[in-house]
């Protein structure tokens, strides 16, 4: 029993108290006085709630278990006890305050319990309702002197106010009564104007935050605006562009048709000119001569050329051919009869020497210079009229020079080299003036 109670002994000492407050230790007197208990005394046997076995009887085993116990509950009914080692404090205590420290070494079971049920009496009275430090103490009174002073001018000036109603007259009583309900009546009716005011604040609220979502939805409409309005700028870039370059492209069209128009179609599809007793065609000779070197494939070229003029120019004046049909075919042209399907008379000739004496190629340039005629018949009709330098006779094959007072034959057979040359020459020579007096006629064909 000495040992368990040396025990509890030693782990009731380090019992300490802390501040409500400030959850600081508080300082221990150095006696048990200040407590006003008395820890000197030993009591007596039979009050000790764990020693009920009769006044007098020795301690048993149960009986040391038995006050063990009771010490544990005296301990654990003290919500606000915690057991600590020394220096230490516990912050996680729901209760009012922790107990820490010791109480002394000297102390007995019997003075640890009175001192512990004194500490539980004035944690219960009315003295004081929880343990202060002497820091927070203070502060709580000069708080509880603020509001005295506070209290006792409040008291005086409800002093004043009786005394001051006690001494009016009944007139002033009325007045300031009438005073007081109209002062109520403003009361109230500013209180009305202020709830007016809340709802108008309220409603401005509501239209500042819809006037802040169609500022939102107008700063959106106008980015995507602006985004509008670059693409278009950059479209209307790109059809200046596009513009510039159409006016270019027109203003290059314009010139080339300008020009087209002061361009004869005919004299740019057909150059005629001499060169010594040689006539040309397109740069095609049309005749041979025993000083200039020629083939007959040149010369059936050329005959292409000069049919394909004479076609151009019945055409351009409206002319249908009677008797034969031109065939332009290159360097393989020919006639056609439009009497006789079968008669078919070329324009070229790929036999040699021996093409001088081809009468089918004699009756080919014979029956062109029938065409030539026909086409002059209809041009001397026009106005003004087509007037050539040389005549043509078509019965005998013939082309004369009226300034010469010469006629040459347009056959191959029985004839030279140098007179039928002549002749081709006197052929196309009117073709030429031919030529000028279509461009001069038709100016748009």
């Amino acid at each position: 029993l000495e040992s368990t109670v040396k025990v509890k002994t030693s782990t009731m000492s380090s019992i300490r108290f802390m501040c409500h407050f400030c959850r600081g230790p508080l300082k221990r007197t150095s006696s048990s006085e200040t407590l006003g208990l008395d820890l000197s005394q030993e009591p007596a046997a039979s009050k000790f709630p764990s020693a009920q076995g009769g006044p007098g009887a020795a301690p048993e085993e149960g009986s040391a278990s038995g006050m063990e116990t009771d010490l544990e509950e005296l301990q654990e009914s003290a919500s606000g006890w915690t057991t600590l080692s020394e220096d230490e404090i516990s912050w996680s205590s729901p209760s009012n305050f922790t107990l820490l420290g010791e109480l002394g070494s000297a102390g007995t079971l019997s003075s640890i319990q009175r001192a512990t049920s004194g500490v539980f009496d004035i944690l219960a009275g009315e003295e004081l309702g929880h343990p202060l430090c002497e820091g927070c103490a203070d502060s709580l009174l000069e708080q509880l002197d603020t509001q005295l002073k506070a209290s006792e001018s409040d008291i005086q000036n409800y002093q004043r106010c009786l005394e001051t109603r006690d001494g009016l007259s009944e007139d002033a009583r009325e007045t300031l009564q009438g005073e007081l309900k109209a002062v109520e009546l403003e009361e109230a009716r500013l209180a009305q104007e202020l709830e007016e005011v809340e709802k108008n604040r309220e409603r401005a609220a509501v239209a500042l935050e819809a006037a802040r979502a169609e500022t939102e939805t107008l700063e959106q409409q106008e980015r995507q605006y602006h985004r509008d309005l670059r693409e278009l700028q950059r479209q209307h870039l790109e059809l200046q562009e596009e513009l510039c370059s159409a006016e270019d492209r027109l203003l290059y069209a314009q010139t080339q048709l300008a020009w087209l128009k002061r361009t004869n179609a005919f004299k740019a599809a057909f150059e005629i000119c001499c060169e010594g007793p040689l006539a040309i065609i397109n740069s095609f000779r049309l005749g041979c001569h025993p000083t200039v070197p020629w083939s007959w494939s040149e010369i059936s070229a050329a005959w292409g050329h000069t049919a394909l003029l004479l076609l151009a120019l019945a055409n351009t004046v409206g002319l249908q051919f009677q008797r034969y049909r031109l065939s332009p075919c290159g360097d393989h042209s020919y006639l056609k009869s439009l009497t006789d399907d079968s008669v078919e008379l070329p324009l070229f000739c790929t036999s040699g020497q021996s093409a001088l004496v081809d009468n089918k190629f004699d009756e080919a340039m014979v029956a062109f210079l029938d065409c030539m005629q026909q086409f002059k018949e209809a041009a001397e009709k026009g106005e003004p009229a087509l007037c050539m330098p040389y005549t043509i006779h078509v019965g005998d094959g013939l082309m004369g020079d009226p300034g010469a007072g010469e006629f040459y034959s347009i056959r191959t057979r029985l004839n030279t080299e140098e007179r039928w040359t002549k002749a081709l020459k006197l052929m196309l020579t009117n073709f030429k003036w031919s030529l000028a007096w279509v461009s001069l006629r038709y100016p748009h064909k």
